[in-house]
């Protein structure tokens, strides 16, 4: 999706391991901040906070802090008997060399591919062509390598992407982080010599981020000093900088306000590489926001879109874009929210009043979970109840699209990857919680399908199945879950679970093939749970949308009602139940650990958000205030006070040790969270295990190494909480 790809990176999840019944309890309302006494929860105000000190990221006394947690531990959990060959299996998974190269279509029909094993730690940049790259053993070519860049200049890069200017291809914007944080440094590259351009485009490190518009002239938006940021972190201003130029000679075409999420520029072109339109994004909110023409004597006129949409392709001269909202466009048309409309481009641009045609519209079940282009098609990833499908439309001459569904198989998860802008090729990956994943190359013109690779078994399914069940949340609706597991596991309570959510952000957790769950949880007689809450985009922007702000509370309740109702189903039971979750996914582990402790016996907490209180004043939280709410403001700060894991931390509590972790270059998520929830934790005389990588950023692995090291700390502290007799102290 391209008007919004760039507010979707904000806080992504962060991928850190891929029937009505009656609750055991009634589930707790959130509870309200108790008074200020000895432990209770502390007053709710910067001053009464006595760890403060601990959101100064490399401060000394944080950092020395830091060293004694991780120090501590890393003895515990690398002192376990399992550790090390938790880590031996997870190393061999992660530097498998017998994983899918994931493929992308460059203009000339070649494939390029970035990958990372054990000779290639930080990774390779490559490139093959189609036909090379379908017979078993693919003949690349290196077009640049990370890890003999970062021993050359002495520096701990990771990458973050390139972007090549269309329609040769042969210049490109190369994104290189240190350490893997979010802000990066561009620099120039030509492809054709393999060589950085001699005094090229080189931009200094900061988030933002930069688009060709010719080989002379970039559109870019970063930090160009005081004031040019939003009160998120992210940039103000676009500018159109010109070869030769410095960024403080760069014209400035767009500034947006301090209150913005961010703002940023990028061209639409069509399947020739052609430039159709000059775009700029405004990020009101994280899902609002406007689009500005750039004119060519440097003015801006604005769209007429909806506040919440996103452009998605250009095909055929026809703008396909998806609504959020509900919307009457100047036409009088009405579109319902996750409705897709098109409209053809030029005609729209001279007349917004230009009638829409109504592309997709999906069903209460249904939710669109990719769409991509062709040249001459486009292709979506359908939903229905969390499986999904593959159709192409297209547009005929009267601007009426017709409709035809891939050969793929059913019941599944589909992913729709790079489409060619040559002809109707475009790769479609098919997975399931038990399916190796599979990669198909499609002809959208003629509906076939042909499996170009395919994995091997990373682990032993034999005998396990994966059923769906639903829950029911407080409020009476249905939350559709997956249990993964042995088919003849017993159904008396002893099964060791691992329940993972996230539940935010329109962020769809959809079935997917992963080797270490497998190989580490799964295969040792693990049951491995996956939780369809609000909040997510299950169902489309609607389940999304249900848990937003003032009804954040409903997508806990979500989490909680599949945990209870795993306990009644004799599934697991509290002794035997554990939970997982990252960075907004961390938020929904620290209200189970608050609200409803008695269901569990564990929770592995990734770079979670805990003090919401304070989240919008921590790096780039301010740009989640359309998520959860602000703080500053009275109200809302009621209804976030209510659920904030930090402030309702208490003694005399049910909660078990918990092993929180995070990384010193995470520059999205504070590392300061995942600090304060431990140290507030051992301030109330509870257990905790905290690590915090130095590197990783808020993936927390800059390399397969940390990769491998973080999934055997999990899987070690899981085995030791939820699978020893009794559960580990």
């Amino acid at each position: 999706m391209i008007r919004t790809a760039a507010l979707a990176a904000l806080l992504a999840s962060t991928a850190l391991s891929s029937a009505a019944m009656a609750q055991n309890a009634s589930p707790a309302a959130a509870p309200a901040p108790a008074a200020d006494v000895a432990g209770g929860a502390f007053a709710a105000t910067d001053a009464s906070d006595p760890y403060l000190w601990l959101e100064e990221i490399d401060g000394e006394q944080a950092m020395a802090w830091v060293e004694a947690h991780n120090e501590r531990s890393l003895g515990v959990l690398r002192g376990d008997p399992r550790y090390d060959t938790l880590h031996a299996q997870a190393l061999e998974i992660v530097q498998s060399r017998d994983r899918i190269p994931s493929p992308g279509f460059n203009h000339d029909g070649t494939i390029d591919n970035f990958w990372q094993d054990a000779t290639h730690v930080r990774g390779v940049w490559r490139t093959t062509t189609l036909d090379s790259y379908r017979s078993a053993e693919p003949q690349w070519e290196t077009v640049l390598d990370v890890d003999a860049l970062s021993a050359a200049e002495g520096k701990n890069w990771v990458w973050k992407g390139a972007t090549c200017l269309p329609p040769e291809e042969t210049r490109c914007l190369i994104s290189l982080s240190d350490g893997g944080k979010d802000a990066v440094t561009v620099r120039e590259f030509d492809r054709a010599t393999k060589t950085f351009v001699d005094n090229g485009f080189v931009l200094p490190e900061s988030k933002g981020g930069a688009s060709w518009v010719d080989q002379d002239t970039l559109l870019v938006s970063r930090d160009f000093g005081p004031g040019t940021l939003t009160s998120s972190g992210y940039p103000m201003i676009v500018k159109v900088l010109k070869r030769g130029q410095t960024l403080d000679q760069a014209q400035t075409v767009f500034t947006g306000q301090p209150t913005d999420v961010s703002v940023s520029g990028y061209t639409l072109r069509d399947a020739d590489g052609v430039i159709q339109a000059t775009l700029i994004n405004r990020g009101v909110s994280f899902y609002e926001g406007e689009t500005h023409r750039l004119n060519a004597d440097g003015t801006t006129t604005r769209l007429e879109l909806p506040a919440k949409s996103n452009i998605n392709a250009l095909v055929q001269g026809q703008l396909v874009v998806t609504t959020d909202q509900d919307w009457t466009a100047p036409s009088g048309q009405e579109f319902r929210t996750g409705d897709v409309i098109a409209w053809d481009l030029n005609r729209w641009l001279a007349d917004p009043a230009t009638p829409a045609q109504l592309v997709i519209r999906p069903g209460e079940r249904e939710a669109i979970e990719g769409i991509s282009n062709t040249r001459n098609k486009l292709v979506v990833a359908l939903y229905e109840n969390v499986r999904g499908s593959v159709y192409v439309y297209e547009p005929n001459p009267a601007g009426e699209w017709s409709r035809t569904r891939l050969d793929l198989p059913q019941n599944v998860t589909v992913g729709v990857g790079s489409a060619s802008e040559r002809d109707d090729q475009v790769f479609v990956s098919v997975a399931g919680y038990l399916n190796p994943s599979s990669l198909y190359l499609a002809d959208a013109a003629g509906g076939s399908a042909d499996v170009v690779k395919s994995l091997p078994a990373k682990f032993d399914a034999t005998g396990m199945v994966v059923e769906q069940f639903e829950a029911t949340s407080a409020d009476g609706t249905k939350i559709p879950y997956f249990v993964v597991h042995k088919a003849d596991m017993p159904m008396d309570g002893s099964n060791p679970t691992l329940l993972y959510g996230y539940g935010g952000f329109q962020n769809s957790l959809l079935p997917g093939y992963s080797a270490t769950v497998g190989k580490l949880w799964l295969e040792r007689g693990g049951v491995y749970v996956i939780a369809n809450t609000r909040g997510g985009g299950e169902f489309g922007p609607r389940w999304h949308q249900a848990a937003l702000q003032e009804n954040r509370q409903r997508s806990h309740e979500d989490f909680q009602a599949v945990a209870a109702d795993l306990i009644a189903r004799n599934i697991t039971s509290q002794p035997r139940l554990g939970v997982m979750g990252g960075s907004q996914g961390g938020l929904f582990m620290g209200a189970m650990l608050t609200q409803r402790p008695d269901l569990i016996n564990g929770a592995v907490i990734q770079v979670p958000l805990f003090d919401m209180l304070r989240f919008h004043k921590l790096l780039a939280g301010a740009s989640w205030i359309a998520e959860y709410g602000n703080p500053d403001v009275p109200e809302e700060r009621a209804w976030i006070e209510r659920y904030s894991p930090y402030q309702n931390l208490r003694a005399g509590q049910p909660y078990p040790e918990v092993f929180i972790h995070t990384s010193t270059k995470d520059d999205r998520v504070h590392p300061g969270h995942a600090r304060k929830a431990a140290a507030r934790l051992e301030e109330l005389g509870y257990p905790v295990l905290f690590y915090e990588n130095t590197d990783g950023g808020h993936a927390a692995g800059a390399n397969l190494q940390e990769t491998a090291r973080r999934l055997a700390l999990e899987y070690t502290y899981l085995s030791r909480r939820l699978m020893d007799q009794p559960a580990a102290e």
